[in-house]
C-alpha cells in the first residue's frame, strides 16, 4: 500500500489508522531519511493504541517501553526501538529487547530497521521531499526499502 501525506498531522493520523489494524506481536520496521517522519508515524501508532504518554525517539536510550491502557485490546505494551546505533539484531539482546520482540501482547516499532537484520511483520518506508510531502510505503518489498 502507498499513502501520501502532506503534513506531520496527516502522517500522525495515518499512524493512528494503522494502529487499529494491529493484533499484537507485530514488528513494524520504519525506514526513511533523517527527518522523514518515522517518529511522527510511531507517535500516531502509539496514540492509536491508546497510549497517552508523549512519545519521543529513543535515539540515545535505544529502547523505550510504553504501557497500553486500552481494555478493548489484548495489546499491553509498545516497544519503541531506535536501531541507528545498535548495529545488529544480536545487539537487541544486549538492550533487553528479546523479551518484547514477537511477544503476542506487544507491538514493536523499530526505527532505522535497515541497519539490523531482523524480519518484520510490516515494513514501512517513508520517502519525504522538500515540499514536506511524504510517500509512505507499507509492506513494501525489501528491495524497495534499499536506497529509494
Amino acid at each position: 500500500m502507498e499513502y501520501i501525506t502532506a503534513s506531520e498531522k496527516e502522517t500522525f493520523n495515518l499512524g493512528k489508522t494503522l494502529a487499529k489494524k494491529l493484533k499484537g506481536g507485530e514488528i513494524i520496521g520504519l525506514n526513511g531519511n533523517l527527518g522523514a517522519g518515522k517518529t511522527i508515524l510511531a507517535k500516531g501508532i502509539a496514540k492509536g493504541l491508546g497510549i497517552k504518554q508523549n512519545i519521543t525517539s529513543p535515539t540515545f536510550i535505544l529502547m523505550k517501553i510504553y504501557q497500553v491502557k486500552n481494555r478493548k485490546s489484548k495489546i499491553e505494551r509498545l516497544c519503541h526501538i531506535d536501531a541507528y546505533r545498535i548495529g545488529s539484531a544480536q545487539n537487541l539482546i544486549a538492550i533487553g529487547a528479546e523479551e518484547y520482540i514477537n511477544n503476542k501482547n506487544t507491538i514493536t516499532i523499530i526505527e532505522w530497521v535497515d541497519r539490523i537484520n531482523i524480519k518484520c511483520s510490516k515494513n514501512i518506508f517513508i520517502n519525504s521531499n522538500k515540499n514536506f510531502k511524504r510517500k509512505i510505503y507499507v509492506n513494501c518489498p525489501a528491495s524497495r526499502t534499499q536506497g529509494v
